[in-house]
Parts: structure tokens; C-alpha cells; sequence
């Protein structure tokens, strides 16, 4: 079976072709193809931004597909900031009922810093989650996986380009911020890859 990644971007192609490595799937990526439809994520949840993106490149290229939507879920703020993403609203956007602009890594940083400004750390609890799913045209089928932790007070360190959160996620199971785990304790807790390894097996099992 042909299988296309469905994503633009490079690092997470990369990985993701690794993870879906099995016997009977051909792994294909957008950059084999000349013409790639710009899909505007307009779901109200992972879920739906994931399907969404499955959906319509299953529907363009004619090939099943696999995407993933995801993101930071804190508790304290509802699930904040979850599909907002970049537009993320600050306090003066939300107050004063203004559209949200495009935020930087480090504007993201502030505002979640800010928006838990006193919040003890019992109630600071936060997860990283990703959805991966599955369409060829009749099945749907879905996997979702996460990283629990919690925000930290305070940004003792600059944020990796392109992944602000990880300045600021404290994971408990090693007793440090994501973006100082090594590789291997990268690996052991790799919420996409646990995802898309449980959602190859199900996929292998329609063949």
C-alpha cells in the first residue's frame, strides 16, 4: 500500500517516515509532488484539523494519507493553547475583542507565562498531545498520544526556533525541561512516534 505523509514540513516528514516503516507500505512524502494543495486548518480540535488534512490530500493525490495536528493543553486555561497555535490571543487581544496576530516563539512564551502569572504549580499542569490520523477514502482511523508535565514559572533559558513550549514544559518523569531531554530520553517519551507506531499496526491489519 502507497502511504503519503501528509505534511510540509521536513523534520517532522523525516521522523514520521521512520515511524511508518512496515512491511507492504510504500512511504511517500508532498516534496514527490509539483503541486500541493495549502490546506487552512479551520478545526475546532486536533482531531479535526488532522482529518481534515487527510482527508484532502486523500482527495487530491487519490493516495491514503496520514496527518497529525497538535499541540500545549494547559489545564488552568482550558485546554489554552491548544489549536490556536500561533494566534494564540493575548490578554490585550482578548480584552479589547481585537483579532489575534501571528505571535512569535518568544510572544507565545510571554503569554502562557503571563496568563499563569501567580497560578501555583499543583495547578500549572499542562500535556503536549498530537493526533496522527488515517484516510484511504472509506477508513478512518485515528491515534492520539501525549507528554504530561507542567509550565514553569518562569523562561530560564532561549526557546529551539520553531518549538517555544519547550522552554517552558517540565517533564516530572525526568525532572527537566523538554528541550534539555537528550535524544534517548527524547525517544523513550515521543508522543508522535507512539502514535503513529500504534496507528501503522492498525493500518498494516486492513491489508
Amino acid at each position: 500500500m502507497k502511504l503519503l505523509i501528509a505534511t510540509k514540513n521536513k523534520g517532522k516528514m523525516r521522523e514520521m517516515k521512520e515511524f511508518f516503516q512496515a512491511d507492504g507500505l510504500e512511504i511517500l512524502s508532498l516534496d514527490g509532488f509539483s503541486n500541493v494543495p495549502n490546506i487552512e486548518e479551520t478545526g475546532k480540535t486536533f482531531e479535526e484539523n488532522a482529518l481534515l488534512k487527510a482527508e484532502t490530500c486523500f482527495e487530491f493525490f487519490g493516495i491514503p494519507s496520514v496527518a497529525d495536528d497538535g499541540g500545549l493543553e494547559i489545564d488552568f486555561l482550558s485546554g489554552e493553547p491548544g489549536v490556536l497555535s500561533r494566534r494564540w490571543p493575548s490578554f490585550a487581544e482578548a480584552t479589547e475583542g481585537r483579532p489575534s496576530r501571528k505571535k512569535t516563539d518568544q510572544e507565545l512564551i510571554n503569554i502562557a507565562l503571563e496568563k499563569l502569572r501567580g497560578i501555583p504549580k499543583e495547578k500549572r499542569t499542562a500535556r503536549l498531545r498530537t493526533v496522527v490520523t488515517f484516510y484511504d477514502g472509506k477508513n478512518t482511523l485515528s491515534e492520539t498520544a501525549s507528554i504530561e508535565g507542567y509550565i514553569t514559572e518562569r523562561q530560564e533559558k532561549e526557546c529551539e526556533p520553531g518549538y517555544p513550549f519547550r522552554a517552558i514544559f517540565w517533564v516530572p518523569e525526568f525532572d527537566k525541561l523538554f528541550q534539555d531531554l537528550t535524544h534517548d530520553e527524547h525517544k523513550i517519551i515521543n508522543h508522535r512516534r507512539r502514535a503513529c507506531l500504534s496507528l501503522a499496526k492498525r493500518i498494516g491489519d486492513l491489508k
